[in-house]
């Protein structure tokens, strides 16, 4: 490497820290609605259409990053706010946001918490092709009932058995020349899963983890 080498690629490093391979993974966005009424704080969850996929799971407002479309993540926030649950721009007041969270299926997730005009429950219009119902519940709640934690066991697979018997490799381990380990599946790791129970509705996955996360800071 020469100098002019060394001074193109320093040049080339971020300038501030982001998340690598982020272009690989799923971009996305949620708004944490915050409504106030009668002088206690609710969050605004949506419970997903039964015909999408995750349907029936309870989540916040949100979804993908889209390009030539949203110029930042907290406009995806608000955009898809708007298309889920028919709440404007202008009944939204962003307050501040959590930390990136990376899931371990490839997803990246930018959380931003915001105030909701409460007048804007009476206009809200939500989209039944996406969204089953709306979910009001006071923030207090979740300080007097503990989240419940499990676990899900997840491991690498460098190959598949296919339903005829037919293996298909997806990292060939013989031709690289690596240890004979990796030819079976590794990894074993476990993933603590939160559950926030709400009546008769189940809040986990992604949106019990930034609730916890949310939790914790107040």
């Amino acid at each position: 490497m020469k100098k002019k080498d060394l001074k193109r690629l320093l040049k080339n490093l971020p300038k501030t820290p982001n998340v690598m391979g982020r272009d690989k993974l799923f971009n996305s966005a949620v708004l944490i609605p915050f409504v106030k009424i009668k002088g206690e704080y609710f969050i605004l969850f949506q419970k997903r259409a039964q015909h999408i996929r995750q349907g029936g799971d309870i989540c916040f407002p949100g979804g993908g990053f889209e390009e030539g479309i949203d110029k930042s993540f907290k406009q995806t926030a608000l955009r898809e706010t708007k298309e889920e649950l028919g709440i404007k721009k202008k009944d939204i007041k962003i307050i501040g946001r959590l930390d990136t969270m990376v899931a371990a299926f490839g997803a990246i997730v930018e959380p931003f918490v915001a105030l909701i005009k409460k007048s804007a429950l009476k206009t809200m219009k939500i989209d039944e092709n996406e969204v089953e119902k709306t979910l009001l519940i006071p923030l207090d709640y979740f300080k007097k009932h503990e989240v419940l934690e499990y676990n899900l066991r997840s491991e690498v697979k460098p190959y598949h058995i296919d339903e005829f018997g037919n293996k298909e490799v997806y990292f060939p381990v013989d031709e690289l020349g690596l240890p004979q380990t990796y030819q079976q599946p590794w990894g074993h790791k476990k993933h603590k899963v939160y559950v926030y129970k709400y009546e008769d509705e189940v809040i986990w996955g992604m949106t019990a983890v930034i609730l916890n996360d949310l939790l914790k800071r107040y």
